[in-house]
């Protein structure tokens, strides 16, 4: 693949800015990253990384509460934004001539967001019943709360990032409001324009619209510290959901490390399409399960890699407890053949061709290389890591994280199980 290029910079306060020609299509996509996410909140005040995302569209000094969308759907773009345990973000995907709106609404509310009572309490009752409706009594809504809990015991990763009920509501708008003053400031912000601009111009307009935008103080970090899992961790769960299912985590690396390419490969291998292992045998073969997926989770800190098995109600989850652990054993041995490498390879290789085929997916990859890796041209060596995994790094990377059984089990069972 041909290398991506761009240019970057950073303005006096801090933040950096990244900017790709890419003049294919006349779109432009703006993305901004905030380097916060649940990871930084006080472990009394969970949820407020989230809380922020809806807060961003509440208004600011010349944009009125919801003009944001307005504002970007009247021009014919697209935007949104998400959050999760270390990175919040807002993008807008507008045609080339709206630039410098996408500039405007975001400098507006870097600068000035209205972190008013009436904002706080109106937002802070939506996080709350989108808690309710997607976790609390949504079927198998808790899993990730629960794995989290248990997986981490220092570290903020211990909480997700739709914060705790009770933590929002003893809340007040003068915390939300240091909350905003200490991480939502350009120096822990990276900003990318990817598309159909000519990069003096965007750094002009850039300048423009940020550089008298004022920086704040040091912003704190948590450590990427905690004590290892040394047990197995068991709990049956009782709940309102028709199918028996089983949910594993085990603790692994961060993103940075060569490790997290080759989980990625050993995930594929597990349970990615009809041909992977855990599906080919538990849902087509054996009709053990219903369904089956892994998932590793590096993060900026050490993270998880994830087993979701959903099982017909005449499975004994001990049985497909097993079958997950026998598949493990065969790839710590060494069983894995070439083609099942080379398609893994593959896939991977496909994914990324996607994500690089258009203006957000490549923004987003500059900010998520700047953020976590502090350099943002790790994105050119994407497909390299991938080829570079070797047979002997999956079996080695499969005993160092799964040799042994240091992991949280989750058996999630229906009420009339009991």
């Amino acid at each position: 693949m041909k290398p991506i290029e761009f240019t970057e910079f950073d303005l006096e306060n801090g933040l950096h800015c990244i900017v790709h020609e890419n003049h294919a299509a006349p779109i432009v996509t703006v993305d901004v990253w905030y380097h916060v996410g649940s990871k930084n909140e006080e472990e009394t005040r969970t949820g407020f990384a989230h809380l922020f995302e809806h807060l961003m569209f509440q208004g600011s000094k010349h944009v009125g509460k919801t003009e944001h969308f307005s504002y970007v759907q009247e021009a014919g773009g697209t935007l949104n934004g998400s959050t999760n345990f270390d990175r919040t973000n807002y993008y807008e995907t507008l045609p080339a001539n709206q630039l410098e709106l996408a500039l405007w609404l975001e400098s507006d509310r870097m600068m000035s967001l209205n972190v008013n009572e009436e904002n706080f309490e109106n937002q802070r009752s939506v996080v709350i019943e989108e808690r309710r409706q997607r976790y609390d009594n949504a079927p198998y809504g808790r899993v990730s709360e629960e794995l989290h809990k248990r997986a981490y015991k220092t570290h903020p990763y211990r909480w997700i990032p739709i914060g705790s009920i009770q933590h929002l509501q003893a809340a007040s708008v003068a915390d939300a409001q240091r909350f905003f003053k200490t991480f939502y400031a350009p120096n822990n912000a990276t900003l990318v324009i990817s598309g159909d601009v000519a990069t003096k111009e965007a750094r002009e307009k850039i300048e423009t619209y940020f550089a008298n935008i004022p920086r704040n103080g040091e912003v704190p970090r948590p450590k990427n510290e905690d004590s290892p899992l040394t047990e197995e961790i068991r709990e049956t769960f009782h709940d309102n959901i028709e199918l028996p299912a089983i949910f594993i985590a085990y603790r692994i690396c961060n993103a940075v490390s060569n490790d997290a390419d080759v989980l990625d490969v050993i995930s594929t291998i597990l349970s990615d399409g009809r041909s992977s292992r855990l599906y080919r045998s538990l849902v087509h073969e054996r009709r053990l399960a219903q369904s089956v997926s892994t998932h590793a989770s590096a993060n900026e800190h050490d993270g998880l890699f994830h087993f979701s098995l959903v099982a017909p109600q005449t499975t004994p989850l001990a049985e497909l407890e097993k079958q997950v652990d026998d598949e493990l054993q065969k790839i710590i041995e060494g069983d894995v053949t070439e083609y099942e490498l080379e398609k893994a390879k593959n896939t991977a290789e496909m994914n990324l061709t996607r994500r690089f085929s258009n203006n957000f997916g490549i923004a987003d990859s500059l900010a998520y290389f700047h953020t976590f890796f502090k350099n943002a041209d790790e994105l050119n060596r994407e497909f390299e890591r991938v080829e570079a995994v070797s047979l002997d790094d999956v079996r080695r990377v499969a005993k160092k994280y799964f040799g042994e059984k240091h992991r949280v089990v989750l058996h999630w069972l229906p009420r009339s199980m009991k």
